[in-house]
This record gives C-alpha cells, sequence and structure tokens, in this order.
C-alpha cells in the first residue's frame, strides 16, 4: 500500500466519521444507522490499525487521533483464551485472568512511565497503541497453539518463534511512541515498553 493510498484511506475513515454527525450541534450519533454498519466501520479502523502495527510507518499522528480500546480487548481476550486452553485445567482461571493483568495494568504503568518522562500521549492513546502492538505476540501464541494440538513443542523451537514477535511487537510501538517523548528521556520511556512485552512473550513460551 502506497502513500497514496493511506491517506485514502484515512480520508475515508474520517470521512465515514463525519457522515455519521448529526446535524444538530454537529455530535456524532449511531443511533440511526444499521447495526452492521457500526459493525463494519470498527472493524476496518481495527483493521487499519493493525496494518500499521504489521508494517510500522511514519503517519502514526491519524492512527492515535482516532483511539479505541476494542481491538486491545479482542486480542487480550484472543490470547487469554489460548494460552488457558494450554494450561493444566486446575489453572486455567488463573492463566486467563493472569494474561489480562499483565497487558491491561502493564500497558497501564507504561503509559504512567511516558507520560512522567515528558510524554503527550493520553492514558487512551497509550494503551491503545501498547495492547493493538501485542498483534504479533498474539499471532506466535496462535501458531504455538495450534502446533501443540499435533505435537508438544520444545522449548528452544518455541524461543525463536516468540522471539521474532516479541521483536515484531517493540519495533511497532516504538514506531508510534518515539515522537512523543523529549528525545533526551526517549531511551528511559522505550526500556519498560521492552520489558511489558517481554512478560508477554514468556508467558506464551512457557504455554
Amino acid at each position: 500500500m502506497g502513500v497514496d493510498e493511506e491517506t485514502q484511506r484515512e480520508r475515508e475513515i474520517q470521512q465515514e466519521r463525519m457522515d455519521i454527525q448529526s446535524q444538530e450541534g454537529g455530535f456524532v450519533s449511531t443511533l440511526d444507522e444499521p447495526v452492521w454498519q457500526t459493525i463494519w466501520r470498527d472493524i476496518k479502523t481495527v483493521g487499519y490499525k493493525l496494518y500499521h502495527v504489521i508494517l510500522p510507518r511514519g503517519n502514526a499522528v491519524a492512527v492515535l487521533r482516532d483511539w479505541d480500546l476494542w481491538g486491545p480487548l479482542l486480542l487480550c481476550l484472543c490470547m487469554a483464551i489460548m494460552l488457558s486452553t494450554s494450561a493444566q485445567d486446575n489453572q486455567r482461571a488463573i492463566t486467563f485472568a493472569l494474561v489480562f493483568v499483565v497487558v491491561w495494568c502493564g500497558a497501564g504503568f507504561v503509559t504512567i512511565n511516558a507520560q512522567l518522562l515528558g510524554g503527550s500521549l493520553s492514558l487512551f492513546q497509550s494503551v491503545c497503541v501498547l495492547g493493538y502492538c501485542v498483534f504479533p505476540l498474539t499471532i506466535s501464541s496462535f501458531i504455538i497453539w495450534i502446533i501443540n494440538r499435533i505435537h508438544s513443542l520444545h522449548i528452544l523451537i518455541k524461543v525463536p518463534i516468540v522471539g521474532v514477535c516479541w521483536a515484531w511487537s517493540t519495533w511497532a510501538s516504538y514506531g508510534f511512541l518515539a515522537n512523543s517523548v523529549p528525545p533526551t528521556r526517549r531511551l528511559l520511556a522505550v526500556y519498560p515498553v521492552l520489558l511489558f512485552y517481554l512478560v508477554i512473550a514468556w508467558l506464551v513460551v512457557v504455554q
């Protein structure tokens, strides 16, 4: 997808949001539109953000401006289900809850750290970015989950798979967060991000 196509896609998303504005007061109203139209618009928005995670680009402003938590919630739910079903019967509930605690509390701590360092992103924008950038690790969890259904994988095989996805998640999040923190404090903001995704990666490896 070229720059012109990206720009066109951004314009389409903005136009869709403008089309659902009510004529009184300019407030966004989706009460009168079909449910499928609302769902389809949200799916396209989530897909657009995932595209920027898969292929990080420099144009992160438009993505951050239209933040949401549906995508991160879905990714977290998928990972929690896969990791919990791979755990022992008496540990499934704990594993499911642990994934949610690590992802959401970890994203919150990383966000607070970035804001204390002078970051310009809001709480929800940062959590949105960190949540969407879990996508590569969710993919690695899915790959290992599928293969484990056929044959149990050795940890030495899991580590390279998860390692690549961990680096991918970190790289994608850096593209979003780097410009929001003063250059002199950028390393202090990125280091907790590395640890955040490393903890999630370890949960995937030991599944």
